[in-house]
């Protein structure tokens, strides 16, 4: 109830300060947003672009793939302003698609830092996810913990679970990996886990938190964001499952820990390139990132914002240091290696 008050006050509160940079005009004004992101938060940082500018907000919901084929295929015609993807290997090969255009904004440079915002200004980091082993500690001490790579050791055989090898989260862990090892250590890293699962691949990314408390596995891998939101579930079982796992962000010592963003490009024939590049900096701005940290529990990319509480309790952590671009150079070569080594 406190997360909901807190959410509200701040819709409130930003509706009351607008008029600045965001003042109320074009009332006729649509933009149309093609994005994967499925989150009521999005909707209601939608809702309050809408009330502090005047610009209507059109959202047009699909897969990431979907979304590009469309774009691709409208061309010139597409009504699209804006591409927003859960994950930057996608929006970086809808870059190389050419569906997206250039954007300098001196607020998207203050707000962003430059390792999350594409080097040319086709993308722009919104949301950031780490993934992490997410462990019962009742099984696992986490001092046991180290690195992604121990996880192929023996010792995990048959404690292991995660996604499948067709979830893009997943595809992009392994894209990092090539990025950083190379394609052969980074094959035997897939094979090795692979040996280790303890069922085939199954379900989300909740469903692999919810197999350590049924039984079936010790570890999994997984991203922050859906712990924070089983923690405030309607679900009693998903809030035990939260409360109850514990978080270690691997190889600290290291590459550090992979994080994979939401992020948005201006489309090449966007109607409206102006209206779109303020909601992309208003997306940015503190009233929408503090949106995105309390209500979805991502990381901020606005670095004047902190993490939620829940997320700060985890502690800070390294992130690995790539050009984000590579997960989408890399994304290909990702899941032949996957499929190669049995991934399923």
């Amino acid at each position: 109830m406190r997360k909901l008050l807190v959410v509200a006050l701040l819709i409130t509160l930003g509706i009351l300060l607008s008029g600045c940079r965001f003042g109320s005009e074009n009332p006729e004004q649509v933009l149309t947003i093609y994005s994967e992101r499925h989150y009521d938060t999005d909707r209601d940082i939608y809702a309050l672009f809408e009330a502090e500018t005047g610009i209507k907000v059109n959202l047009v919901r699909d897969s990431a793939d979907p979304l590009i084929t469309r774009l691709q295929n409208e061309g010139a015609d597409s009504p699209a302003d804006l591409l927003i993807i859960a994950d930057v290997g996608r929006l970086h090969r809808a870059k190389t698609f050419g569906l997206l255009q250039p954007v300098a904004s001196t607020v998207l440079h203050e707000n962003i830092p430059e390792n999350y915002r594409d080097d040319e200004g086709y993308w722009f980091g919104l949301t950031r996810r780490a993934r992490v082993i997410v462990y019962h500690p009742a099984r696992v001490n986490p001092s046991e913990l180290s690195t992604y790579e121990a996880l192929t050791d023996p010792v995990w055989a048959n404690r292991v679970v995660t996604r499948t090898s067709t979830n893009i989260y997943n595809q992009s862990l392994m894209a990092s990996f090539i990025a950083l090892w190379g394609e052969e250590a980074a094959k035997d890293w897939a094979a090795g886990l692979v040996a280790n699962f303890a069922r085939n691949p199954q379900g989300n990314d909740r469903d692999q938190a919810k197999a350590l408390l049924a039984g079936v596995a010790d570890v999994a891998i997984m991203n922050t964001y859906y712990i924070g939101r089983m923690s405030v579930s309607s679900d009693p079982y998903e809030q035990e499952v939260a409360q109850t796992v514990g978080i270690f962000f691997p190889n600290q010592a290291t590459t550090g820990t992979h994080v994979n963003i939401s992020a948005a490009g201006i489309t090449q024939h966007a109607p409206n390139k102006e209206a779109a590049i303020r909601f992309l900096e208003f997306l940015v701005s503190e009233t929408a990132q503090r949106l995105y940290a309390d209500a979805n529990f991502e990381y901020p990319i606005n670095p004047a914002v902190e993490p939620h509480e829940l997320l700060t309790s985890w502690g800070a952590f390294k992130a690995q240091d790539l050009p984000l671009s590579s997960l989408g150079v890399h994304a290909t070569q990702a899941m032949t290696l996957m499929d190669e080594v049995g991934w399923e």
